[in-house]
Parts: C-alpha cells; sequence; structure tokens
C-alpha cells in the first residue's frame, strides 16, 4: 500500500514548500527506485515541472505508480502538488501570472506579451496538428449516435463551448463537467457513443478515469491535450495536440484554452462541412431560435 502523507498540512493540492530540501533529507532512506527519482527530481527540477507523470517515469525508467509512491513518501498528494511545489521553490512569484511579464512591465507591455503569447500558442498548436487525426476524428463523431463530451476545471468552458457549437449543427451531444457524473456516464456508454475528452495536461484523474471508463464501455474516445506523453493518451483512440507552455508554471490556463478552443472550431468546422446541407439547415433552424433572445 502506499504511504499516506507524513505532512497534515499536504492533504490538499496546493504547493508544500521547500520541497527540494525534502527530498534532499529523504534521499538516503530511500530504496532504490525512489532514490533514482529523487536524484533525477534534484538535477531536472526545472524540467519536472513541465513533465507529465508518464514523461518521468519513462525518464527514470519506472513504473508511474512509482512516481507517485516516492511524491507520497516526500509529504506530497502526488505528481501534481510535487510539481506545484517545485515552481514555487525555483519561480520567480510574477511567473504564476504569466511566465512572460516582469513586475514592473506598463499596461501595454503586459498587453503586447499576453497577445503575443496566446498567438503563439495557435502557431506552435497548428505546427503538430495531426489533420489525419482530426479526419478520423469527424469520422469517429459523424459515425456516433451521441456525443458525450468531458471536461473538468479550467478545460469545463472549453468542453462547454464544444457542446453549444455541436447542438448549433444539429448533433446529439451532451456534455459532463461534474466529476461524479463523468463516471457514471461514462461507464453507461457503448460502441454507438463518441467521448470528446478536453485535458491539457491530460493528467487530471477524473477526465483520465472517465474516459478509462468509456473506452471499457466500448465507446471511441477521442482526447485534446498538450503535445507529450501523458496517462490519458493510453486509454484515448484518437488524439488532438496543442501546444502550449503554461503547464511549466501554472495550474490555471490561459494559452492553453486558446489552443483548445481553436482545435475545437476546427473540429466542429470540419464536421459541418462534411454533412453540409443538415449543418447549414440546422444552423438557420437555431439562429431562428436564438433570434427572440435579442432586442
Amino acid at each position: 500500500m502506499p504511504s499516506k502523507p507524513t505532512n497534515p498540512t499536504s492533504t490538499g493540492q496546493g504547493p508544500v514548500g521547500n520541497a527540494l530540501n525534502r527530498i534532499r533529507v529523504a534521499q538516503p532512506g530511500l530504496a532504490k527506485g525512489a532514490a533514482r527519482i529523487a536524484a533525477y527530481v534534484l538535477d531536472h527540477a526545472e524540467d519536472i515541472v513541465s513533465m507529465s507523470v508518464t514523461e518521468l517515469a519513462e525518464a527514470v525508467k519506472v513504473s508511474e505508480g512509482s512516481v507517485i509512491n516516492f511524491c507520497r513518501s516526500i509529504g506530497m498528494t502526488g505528481f501534481q502538488q510535487l510539481k506545484l511545489s517545485l515552481a514555487q521553490d525555483i519561480v520567480q512569484p510574477v511567473q504564476f501570472i504569466h511566465e512572460d511579464v516582469a513586475p514592473d512591465d506598463d499596461t501595454d507591455t503586459v498587453c503586447r506579451k499576453v497577445f503575443h503569447s496566446g498567438v503563439q500558442a495557435l502557431r506552435d498548436s497548428l505546427s503538430i496538428l495531426d489533420t489525419a487525426a482530426m479526419a478520423s476524428a469527424v469520422a469517429t463523431i459523424r459515425a456516433a449516435r451521441r456525443v458525450e463530451i468531458y471536461g473538468i476545471g479550467s478545460s469545463a468552458p472549453v468542453a462547454e463551448d464544444a457542446h453549444y457549437r455541436m447542438l448549433r449543427i444539429g448533433l446529439d451531444a451532451r456534455v459532463v463537467t461534474d466529476s461524479h457524473i463523468q463516471a457514471i456516464s461514462a461507464s453507461r456508454c457503448d460502441p454507438d457513443v463518441a467521448v470528446l475528452t478536453i485535458s491539457h495536461s491530460g493528467a487530471t484523474h477524473e477526465t483520465v478515469a472517465a474516459t478509462r471508463l468509456a473506452k471499457e464501455a466500448g465507446a471511441r474516445t477521442i482526447v485534446v491535450t498538450n503535445f507529450g506523453r501523458s496517462p490519458i493518451q493510453s486509454f484515448a483512440d484518437i488524439v488532438l495536440f496543442t501546444m502550449a507552455r503554461e503547464t511549466r508554471y501554472r495550474t490555471e490556463a490561459m494559452t492553453s484554452r486558446i489552443a483548445q478552443f481553436c482545435v475545437v472550431d476546427a473540429l466542429v468546422a470540419s464536421l459541418a462541412l462534411a454533412d453540409y446541407e443538415r449543418a447549414t439547415a440546422s444552423l438557420r433552424q437555431t439562429f431562428d431560435v436564438l433570434s427572440i433572445k435579442r432586442f
């Protein structure tokens, strides 16, 4: 059984202070595998905060479970809290607001830097977006009787937007942003259902679990996630990658949501063009319905 956190204040998901010192103190008494993880973390602390648990496990040649157990052995709840704690140790506080801004930036400079980072995220995401995977996602959704859409936290607004846009073009779509309902909904999927999961990190327990349950129930699974190895990809039939930098320091998505929205827009546009007559008829009908909402 994994050891429980030794620090009663570390039971939440917020950062824990002195992460590097914790590791150094614990290192002599660690088992062989955990000691390798500790050495790697100490030598690559800045890299760790931009890695997924899968990438760290592969780098050290241990299992993902071993990484989680190591985190718990030093008083962390898991790998995400370790990353937050390392970031707190090595990152300037202003970088939690935005990686590119400086404390003495004026409003004009802040606006230009933030907009530039958003534009760069779109350029980078377009450069790695697999159009064959996009075409497969379109075919999968068109063949499905129903589409389930999952997102948690900062990915939830993207999931809601995907739901709205799919409804507008006449698809039978449902969105679930509550983790408990996600689990129930996913377990009741079948081969006639397509599941679209939005997860920037690809390592959020709730969305990984929902995607796994949906796949086990027979659904075809599509995942929009950031480029790199992550646990959710093990349960994805199709992966649509974004490329945004913010997993390096922040837990709240900024540029990643811009990239995710654009991938969803491209997916919905492709779906609409693949069934042009029905989609345009549905758009006209829903436009008329929505017109009563305007003065």
